[in-house]
Parts: C-alpha cells; sequence; structure tokens
C-alpha cells in the first residue's frame, strides 16, 4: 500500500514540474515576441529619423524642379510609410500576443495550483484514512490479547481450590470485560477498515482520475494556444506585406519617372550664361617696331588702350592680371587650372572685352557681399536674379496696397460710426504706408532699370535711377575718356558705374541698397518662428494676395502681431501663412515671446 502513495506522489510531483516547464516556456515565448517587437519598433524609428534627415530644407526646395530629385523625395515618403508599417506590427504584436500570452499565462498559473492543491488534497486525506485504520487495527490487536490474558488468568484462579471464591468472580468479571473491549475493538475495526476500502477506490478510481484528466486538458489548452500564438505571429507580418509590396512599387514608379534629359536641359536653362564665344586671339609679331595690329576683339587691343587711359590719368601703378612688368605676355587658356583665379581673371577679360582689376577678378571669383545689381553674374543669370527681385518687391508692394486699402475701409467705417474710434488714428500709418509703397516702387523702378538693360533695352534718359554698366560693354567700343567715369569706375569694387544726376534720389534709394542686396539671399533663411498662438473668431475667406482664409473656431500659429495696421501674420502649417484682420481673431501671447519681426 506504501508503494502505490509513493507512485502517486511521484507522479504528482512530476507533472508539477512538467507544467511548471510549460508555464515557464509561455513566458519565455512571450519575452521573445516582447523584443521582436521592440526590434521593429526600433527600426522604425531608425527609419523615420533617417527619412526625416534627409528630407529638402526650406532652402532646398528649388531642388524639385529635377526629376531625380523628386524622385528621391518621393523615396523618403515612402520610406515614411515603411517605417508605419513596421510601427504597426509592434503595436499588433504587442496587442494580440503579449497581452494575450500575460493573461493566459497568470490564468494557467492559478489552474495549476488549485489542480495540484486538490490533488495534494486527496492523498492527505487518504493517507489519513489510512492512519485511523492503522490504529483501530492495533487497538483491536491489543484489546484481544488483554482479553486472552484475562480469560487465561480466570482459569488459573477457577482451577485453584485455595483462592476464594470473591477472587474468582472478580477475575471472571475482569474476564468478560475485556472480551466486550476485543468485540468493540473489532466492530471499530471492521468500520474502519470498510470506510478506508470505499475512500481508496474513490481515490484512485475517480478523485486522482479527475485531477490527472484537468491536467491533461490545462496541458492540451496552453499547448494550443501556443500554437495560436504562432500562427498569430505569422499572420502580424503577411498583413502588412501588401502595403510595403505598395510602397516599394512606388519607388520603383519615381525611379522609373526619372528623366535625364529633362533635368540636363533644366540645368543648362539655369546656368546658362548669355556670353559670346571670345575671338581669335592675333599674332603678335615682336619683330616689328612694337606697333602692333591686331583686331578690336582681341585681348591686347583692349588692354592696350585701357593701359594708354589710365597711363594719361597718371594712374597706372596699377598691374593688370596676366602681365609682367615690362614683359608682355600672353597666357594660353588651356594651360591655366580650371577654377583659378587667373583662369576665371582671363575669362572675364576674353569675354567682357576689356581689362580688369585683381579685386574686380578676385569678387567675381570668390564674392563676399555680391553688388545690388547682380552684376557680377553672367548675363542669363543676371536676368533672372533681377527678374526674382522685381517680383519680390511687387509683391511687397501689393501687400502694402492690400494693407492701406484695408485701413482706408476702417477710416470710413470709423467716420461713419465714430463711438468705434477716431478716423485720425489711422492716418500716421496710412502715411507710413503710403511712404513705403513710393520707396519699393523707386526701388522696382531702379530694378527695372537694370533688368532693361541686361535684356538690351536701353532706359529713357530722363530716368533719375539711369545706370550705364560697362561690365558687358561689346568689344568694339571704345573706352571712356571722361575722368568722372573712369574714377567712378575704378572706385566701383563689381567693375560697373552709375549715373548720378540727382543727389537727392541717391540720398533717397541709398539705405535700401544695403538690405536690398542680401534679400534674395535672405529668401531662402528659415522660417519666423511663432510667437504664440491665436483661435478664430469668425470666418474670413482670404481672397487677396498674402492673406489666408479662416474658418470659425479654428486654431493657428501667430508669427506676426499686429503693428496698428488692423492685420495679424499667422500660420497654418509649413506652407499655408498670411494676414487675417485682427478684429477676426483672439490672440494668445507666448509669455518669452521675443516680439515678431515686421517685414515693410
Amino acid at each position: 500500500m506504501g508503494g502505490c502513495w509513493s507512485q502517486t506522489k511521484d507522479q504528482f510531483d512530476n507533472l508539477e514540474k512538467h507544467t511548471q516547464w510549460g508555464i515557464d516556456f509561455v513566458e519565455k515565448y512571450t519575452k521573445f515576441v516582447k523584443e521582436r517587437s521592440e526590434i521593429e519598433l526600433n527600426y522604425a524609428r531608425q527609419i523615420r529619423n533617417l527619412s526625416k534627415k534627409y528630407q529638402p530644407k526650406k532652402k532646398e526646395e528649388d531642388d524639385n524642379k529635377y526629376t531625380w530629385c523628386r524622385a528621391f523625395h518621393s523615396t523618403l515618403n515612402e520610406l515614411n510609410d515603411y517605417a508605419g508599417q513596421h510601427e504597426l506590427i509592434a503595436e499588433n504584436m504587442t496587442s494580440q500576443i503579449i497581452a494575450e500570452l500575460m493573461r493566459y499565462a497568470q490564468e494557467i498559473k492559478t489552474e495549476r495550483k488549485a489542480h495540484f492543491h486538490d490533488g495534494r488534497k486527496a492523498q492527505q486525506q487518504v493517507e489519513a484514512s489510512w492512519k485511523q485504520l492503522e490504529s483501530c487495527k492495533r487497538k483491536f490487536e491489543r484489546d484481544c490479547k488483554e482479553a486472552d490474558r484475562a480469560q487465561q488468568y480466570f482459569e488459573k484462579l477457577d482451577a485453584d481450590i485455595n483462592v476464594t471464591k470473591a477472587d474468582v468472580e472478580k477475575a471472571r468479571q475482569q474476564a468478560q470485560m475485556r472480551h466486550q473491549m476485543a468485540s468493540d475493538s473489532k466492530n471499530e475495526y471492521s468500520s474502519c477498515l470498510q470506510k478506508f476500502n470505499q475512500e481508496q477506490n474513490e481515490h484512485y478510481y475517480t478523485i486522482i482520475p479527475n485531477i490527472f484528466q484537468k491536467i491533461q486538458a490545462m496541458e492540451e489548452k496552453r499547448i494550443e494556444r501556443m500554437g495560436e500564438s504562432l500562427k498569430t505571429f505569422a499572420e502580424v507580418d503577411r498583413q502588412i506585406l501588401p502595403i510595403i509590396g505598395k510602397c516599394l512599387d512606388g519607388i520603383t514608379q519615381v525611379a522609373e519617372s526619372i528623366e535625364p534629359k529633362n533635368d540636363s536641359s533644366q540645368v543648362i536653362e539655369s546656368y546658362k550664361s548669355g556670353f559670346e564665344p571670345p575671338g581669335d586671339v592675333e599674332f603678335e609679331d615682336y619683330g616689328q617696331a612694337m606697333k602692333r595690329t591686331v583686331s578690336e576683339t582681341s585681348l591686347t587691343n583692349s588692354r592696350s588702350d585701357n593701359k594708354a587711359d589710365r597711363s594719361s590719368k597718371g594712374k597706372s601703378k596699377t598691374l593688370w592680371p596676366f602681365i609682367k612688368k615690362n614683359k608682355p605676355k600672353m597666357h594660353c587658356l588651356r594651360s591655366l587650372r580650371r577654377g583659378s583665379l587667373y583662369y576665371n581673371k582671363e575669362i572675364m577679360k576674353r569675354t567682357l572685352g576689356r581689362p580688369t582689376y585683381a579685386f574686380e577678378a578676385r569678387q567675381y571669383v570668390v564674392s563676399g557681399s555680391n553688388p545690388e545689381d547682380f552684376s557680377h553674374l553672367p548675363p542669363e543669370q543676371r536676368r533672372k536674379k533681377l527678374q526674382a527681385k522685381i517680383d519680390d518687391i511687387n509683391k511687397d508692394i501689393q501687400k502694402e496696397m492690400d494693407q492701406r486699402d484695408a485701413l482706408t475701409k476702417m477710416k470710413e467705417v470709423y467716420v461713419k460710426n465714430p463711438q468705434m474710434g477716431d478716423p485720425n488714428s489711422v492716418d500716421p500709418r496710412l502715411a507710413e504706408i503710403a511712404h513705403n509703397i513710393e520707396k519699393l516702387q523707386a526701388e522696382a523702378q531702379k530694378f527695372e532699370g537694370w533688368l532693361a538693360e541686361v535684356e538690351g533695352r536701353m532706359p529713357v534718359k530722363s530716368d533719375p535711377l539711369k545706370r550705364t554698366s560697362v561690365l558687358y560693354e561689346t568689344q568694339n567700343s571704345t573706352p571712356p575718356t571722361n575722368n568722372n567715369c573712369a574714377q567712378d569706375r575704378e572706385s566701383s569694387p563689381d567693375g560697373s558705374y552709375t549715373e548720378e544726376p540727382s543727389s537727392e534720389v541717391q540720398s533717397k534709394v541709398q539705405p535700401e541698397t544695403a538690405e536690398s542686396g542680401d534679400e534674395f539671399d535672405d529668401a531662402d533663411e528659415e522660417m519666423l518662428p511663432t510667437i504664440g498662438t491665436c483661435k478664430a473668431l469668425y470666418p474670413f475667406e482670404g481672397a487677396n494676395e498674402g492673406t489666408i482664409s479662416v474658418v470659425e473656431g479654428e486654431l493657428l500659429y501667430v508669427i506676426e502681431e499686429d503693428k496698428g495696421d488692423g492685420w495679424t501674420r499667422i500660420r497654418r502649417n509649413e506652407e499655408e501663412e498670411g494676414y487675417v484682420p485682427t478684429s477676426y481673431v483672439e490672440v494668445f501671447l507666448d509669455s518669452n515671446a521675443k516680439g515678431a519681426i515686421t517685414y515693410i
């Protein structure tokens, strides 16, 4: 009997170890899926950071005109979507596998504990019944032995003639009492034996099999859940494959949309200079009396003419590039290293038809501060820069006019309804806007004159801002002999001079020169910082240029507060910004904002 109990106990111990190993495996698999989810999340984060790192900056937006640049930017966007799919893998693994397995692990631990608790309880109960049976058996054995000794003692006294009758009677009663006790112990032992046999049968044929069946069902369910988790693990990856395939197909399509010929044509259009090819270099015959007869288009003609002109004014100390003192020498362009200072000087001399100063050539090659009229650029590039500058000035003029119209309407409202405001309070701002418009129109007229010069349309002589540039004069032109013009040309770092009939006009335009000279370069700077937020109180349709439409209740960013003109500059996103009436929005400025920058 003890062997059966020991065998049953060993079975429980083995099952307990096996089920614990199964639970540990579930937790191990859960940890594996969790680490896989973290890998997917980190991979997606790295892909997003990579895509964001190589996204075009605002100052690089001009690159989108090339098909290969647009293809690369589209590839970055597709990679962003690709990263989103890997984030979806991590999210689905967390919600569909990790969370479910963690919950199931807790459930199976509780169920396992209950099953083995019932098994131990049944084992303890049958062992207790066996101990009780053993106790009853020993008592019955002891009582039987006592009854036999009492019977033998009674028979011995009854046979002895010397013993009194009272002693015999006492021994007889003692023997009867022992027999009765033995009979009671027998009945108790029989009852315990019957009870134990019943409990033992129930233990080995009912309780223990049921517990084993429950443990078996628990293990089968655990194995089934593991299979379902592995299937879900594969399905999570399979679900995103079509979308990833679309992302890769998108990259393939944009790669196939690249047009090399179109891109090269745009490069040629962007960087063509408009220069005419230089004429042939004439042969210099040193055998004759230093009297050279060369063509009007040769390099030496321009050099000798300018040298004679400069020596007549007593300023012949400046040495021209490529000319050694008392030893004239021509340099072949092929022998010069492309990109060097001397190469660029020679190109300027050959193409512009006149020698240049070393300072001018250096500015042409390494221009720290470019001239306002972009005279350092080739004709075609100069024309594009001037046209872009004129367009920017016209936009500013239109914005000022819109502000003027808005203030005029506001003044009319104040005139009709004095309780809303003083009409005279608008006059200073109107005068300021009128002055700004006048300055912008003068600046636009100045740049239009330079543009007309580049395009071959000479400006009207009565134009107070007439500018005649000698940087692009024809090679057969006669060098000017006017001393004032020569002095202006020598003192001008960009190799050009300006006729200034009126000092008043010069003083009026001069303050704008330093600011407008870098305006084109600043167009690619970063966007204005936000100084607060605002909420639209009423809908507004921005029909005019420079304004932006808003809907009631919309939240936007403030980048420039009202400067007294009744307009506030706001931004919706990186591409949409403009002005709205201040009365149409409720502004919330940041406490640490230093103020917005106003461009007038």
